[in-house]
Formats: structure tokens, sequence, C-alpha cells
């Protein structure tokens, strides 16, 4: 993976990062940039930006004074926060309780960046969605499962970390399986809340969230890339993804019952 910024329409960047494993294992990382009504700017997560990409997102936002907020969706992407809170001083700085815990001297707003007051802050561009039945943050510091994601609807654009994932296809199958594959982070099993129904409650969330963004057009998934989807294609593809861990799940809750 190399660094990229795309433009998806409709007011909607999506920025892909390099992210090296012990200096070494490329997995990947993102951001977007996404244009509010108003003309102003909201980043999606952090990244520190730099070459043709920094270029590009100073253009667009008056050197980074149009960027009124810095939302940090997922509560175990904390590396970049301080990188963009340096590009973006004037902006508004959002994240969960763990990243304000891992940068403790940011200026952090006092709203939790999952709250019902910060989704009204930009209902008008976006809709966010806290997965039910399972952690946001898990106590175990390798359970990534949980995350906000961010849903664009002018460009018909998820933006999601680690929660749902493209599985990248190896170049010699590419003409077998055109597309990555549509798959939920292997953690989920040990994300699930300890009660009962957890695992209902996640599937009545996904169902929910398939249903929202049934005409979806752009997936941006963090550590594996971005998918452009035919409309309604992306909810079967979902959905499916589901039933195949849907037996992992019910054991895994079976366990802790």
């Amino acid at each position: 993976m190399t660094e990229s910024i795309h433009d998806l329409g409709q007011g909607f960047w999506s920025i892909r990062g390099d992210l090296r494993i012990g200096g070494v294992l490329n997995v990947g990382t993102q951001a977007s940039l996404v244009r509010l009504r108003t003309g102003r700017f909201v980043m999606l997560d952090s990244y520190p930006l730099s070459g043709a990409i920094r270029d590009t997102v100073m253009d667009l936002t008056d050197g980074g004074r149009a960027v009124e907020a810095v939302l940090n969706l997922h509560p175990f992407h904390t590396l970049h926060c301080a990188a963009t809170a340096r590009d973006f001083p004037d902006a508004a700085l959002f994240g969960s309780h763990r990243h304000r815990l891992r940068h403790p001297d940011l200026n952090w707003r006092s709203e939790p960046v999952e709250s019902p007051e910060v989704q009204d802050m930009f209902a008008d561009d976006l809709t966010f969605s806290l997965p039910r039945g399972i952690d946001y943050v898990n106590r175990n510091e390798r359970v990534h499962a949980g995350s906000l994601l961010a849903w664009h609807p002018a460009s018909r654009t998820l933006h999601v970390d680690d929660t749902i994932n493209l599985m990248p296809v190896p170049r010699l199958l590419r003409g077998v399986f055109p597309n990555p594959r549509v798959f939920l982070h292997p953690t989920l099993p040990q994300a699930l809340l300890p009660q009962a129904g957890a695992v209902r409650d996640f599937r009545d969330w996904l169902q929910g969230l398939a249903g929202l963004t049934r005409d979806l057009r752009w997936l941006c998934a963090a550590h594996s890339g971005l998918r452009e989807f035919e409309p309604g294609q992306f909810k079967g593809e979902l959905l499916a993804a589901f039933r195949r861990v849907e037996d992992k799940l019910a054991k895994a809750e079976a366990r802790r019952g």
C-alpha cells in the first residue's frame, strides 16, 4: 500500500496511508476529508499529511483553516492524533476516552466522539453508527472489532475502521475474483458483550446498517483499502459476511453464558 488521496465525489476524499508494524509490514491505515454543506470541512480519523496529499488537503481547506473538526473514530487508532492536531490547530478535536488518555496534552472537546451530541453537530452531513452487542473499547488491547462508523449519504460512502474489512485479492487471482471480499473483524467473538443476546444485538445492528447504506457506492476500510459497489450490492455481501461467522459468535456467547 502506498499513500494516496482519492476524490470520491460529492465532497468526500479518502486518504490511504501507510502503517508499518515493527517498521516492516505495511498494514495501511486511513483518514477521510469531508466537505460539509456549509463549505467547511471535517477530518475523519488522524493521519500525518505530507507531500502531494498534504498539498491537496491544504489547497482544499484554505491552508487548513476551513477544517472545523477532527473526529477520531476508532479508540485504538491513536498514533497520529498529535500530528493532525498540529496540522489543524483551530479545529475542534473529538475522540473516545481512550484517545484522551493516550494524549492528555491535546485540547480535546469534552463530548465523546461516539456521543449523541457529536452526532447532532454533524447530522446534516454525516450519520454515525456504533455497533451494538460488542465493546467499543475492549479491555484487551488486541481486540479492535469495535469502532464508530461514519456514513456520508451525499457520496454514498461508508468510512469504517476495523469492524468491517476488505480481504485483498492476490494479483494472480484477480481474473477469477476481481473484488476484495467483505469480512468482519476476526476479534469479533472476543469483543462480544458478556450478556445474553449480544449476538442478536450485533446482528440487528448490522441489518440496520445494511438498510441505512443500501445504496452504498464506496467502502473505505482502514487496513484493507477502498472498493466501489453497485447499488444494493454491499447489503448482500455484508449480511453474507455475518452468516459466515454467526456460528462462531453463537458459540462464543454460549461459553460466556
